[in-house]
């Protein structure tokens, strides 16, 4: 696929199921995440892969976070966080590492993290599969940090959610470049 179609055409799916990328695909897809900018070489991103039985766990995971964290949460609630990992086959959790550097704020490592997402993002369209950033309540929150067993120094900064696109897909709009381009000259 060429570089500047896939950036311009890529979109997120909601609507992800079988296949998904397999091993050889994946360490590639991992390969071009690590090639985000990383001020100083920190390497402060690294990846938690969810899938199959893994999903069940991230599942009893998400329950354990609302009840701890809305005792009052009905079933209703209770039940969406059970069922929000099931919405794609693959989840990929990413993770901020911080590594203390006067040079490079924790927010800058987040920031690599980000590029991270959507080198992956764009390598799996790359390799026609798709994926969604998820955030919410469930990222930049020390609660399901320690849930996944994290280091006091990382944190989550979003979901991807990975598959194969069986949905329609997304029409993006034309953007006009003046609207959000402000030139010097």
């Amino acid at each position: 696929m060429d570089a500047i179609d896939n950036l311009i055409n890529r979109s997120s799916s909601g609507h992800l199921d079988s296949p998904i990328p397999n091993r050889e695909e994946l360490d590639l897809i991992y390969q071009a995440a690590l090639r985000a900018p990383d001020h100083k070489g920190l390497k402060p991103s690294r990846f938690i892969e969810v899938s199959g039985d893994g999903l069940d766990k991230l599942s009893n995971i998400f329950v354990n976070f609302v009840k701890e964290n809305n005792p009052d949460a009905d079933d209703a609630v209770i039940e969406k966080f059970r069922k929000m990992p099931y919405r794609a086959p693959l989840i990929v959790i990413l993770v901020t590492n911080y590594k203390e550097n006067m040079g490079v704020p924790e927010i800058e490592q987040m920031m690599s993290t980000a590029c991270s997402a959507q080198s992956i993002l764009l390598a799996l369209n790359a390799l026609h599969y798709s994926g969604m950033w998820r955030t919410g309540k469930l990222s930049f929150n020390e609660s399901i940090s320690n849930l996944l067993g994290l280091q006091k120094n990382e944190t989550v900064i979003g979901y991807l959610y990975v598959g194969t696109n069986v949905g329609p897909k997304k029409q993006k709009d034309t953007l006009n470049n003046s609207d959000y381009v402000e030139i010097w000259s």
